[in-house]
């Protein structure tokens, strides 16, 4: 385990801004090499203040393929920056060591930041905020910028000085004790009830079409709401879903709704 000083713990804070720009320069070739190479800039800077060509060398190998869930990009980044030290300082591991457990790591990462992060903790905020801003209040929106962006800072800062504070022995902690297999599980278990949630409380299709039978009034929405409360939001749910694997993108959908829903009121059934 390192132990953090107050020279340490500057090099940190430089890490800690530069990985906000995780997608810097992403591309499909590198994905966020570039990103991490921004993020260890400053440590290599610090390892290797006059050495430019093992500086060099070090960035290189940084600027390598990379992608991982945003907010987990700091544990590898403070992780590699123990290893890197740690190879300077006593020689103890390879570059090949460094590259393989870097690389080893973005994927078991990304599950547990895209699980937990994205589609739970994320999806929970947006719910309160949405139901907030449904009212008309602004407060909604900025609720989620506050709590989730507060949030998501904080983890990643932690998390940073937890790969470089405890390096491999953290990794060995969490992948041994099977608490990762736990922490995805689970939150992507609770995601996807709040996702289910969200689409019965907040997805709504206001049909009013209607027939007439006599003295007798018929509501179309009626007869879908005694086969099943929130039958047209799921059918508009699972719509979505299969127009999105056909390939159609996320912006194109919205703009679809939006002219289908303005058709349809002026027509009279919404």
């Amino acid at each position: 385990m390192s132990k953090i000083n107050a020279h340490d713990k500057k090099v940190l804070k430089k890490m800690f801004w530069g990985s906000g720009l995780a997608f810097s320069g992403f591309n499909v070739v590198k994905m966020q090499g570039n990103g991490f190479t921004n993020t260890m800039g400053p440590a290599l800077e610090d390892l290797f203040p006059d050495d430019a060509k093992s500086r060099g060398e070090a960035l290189a190998r940084a600027n390598g393929v990379f992608n991982t869930n945003n907010t987990m990009f700091g544990l590898l980044g403070g992780l590699t920056y123990a290893l890197e030290k740690d190879r300077v300082k006593n020689n103890n591991v390879t570059t090949d060591t460094i590259e393989s457990l870097k690389v080893s790591l973005m994927g078991p990462t990304a599950a547990v930041g895209d699980s937990f992060i994205f589609n739970c903790l994320r999806v929970i905020i947006a719910g309160i905020a949405i139901s907030i801003a449904k009212t008309g209040s602004i407060f909604g929106p900025l609720l989620f910028i506050v709590l989730f962006g507060g949030l998501e800072l904080m983890i990643r800062w932690y998390l940073l000085v937890a790969g470089y504070q405890y390096g491999t022995t953290f990794i060995d902690k969490v992948f041994n004790s099977g608490l990762l297999k736990i922490i995805t599980t689970a939150s992507s278990m609770l995601g996807l009830s709040m996702v289910g949630a969200m689409v019965a409380t907040t997805v709504n299709v206001p049909l009013s079409l209607s027939f007439k039978f006599g003295k007798e009034t018929l509501k179309l929405s009626s007869i879908f709401d005694q086969i099943m409360p929130g039958l047209l939001s799921l059918i508009l749910l699972f719509t979505i879903m299969y127009l999105m694997k056909k390939g159609f993108k996320p912006m194109t959908l919205v703009l679809g709704l939006l002219v289908v829903s303005i058709v349809l009121a002026f027509l009279g059934i919404f």
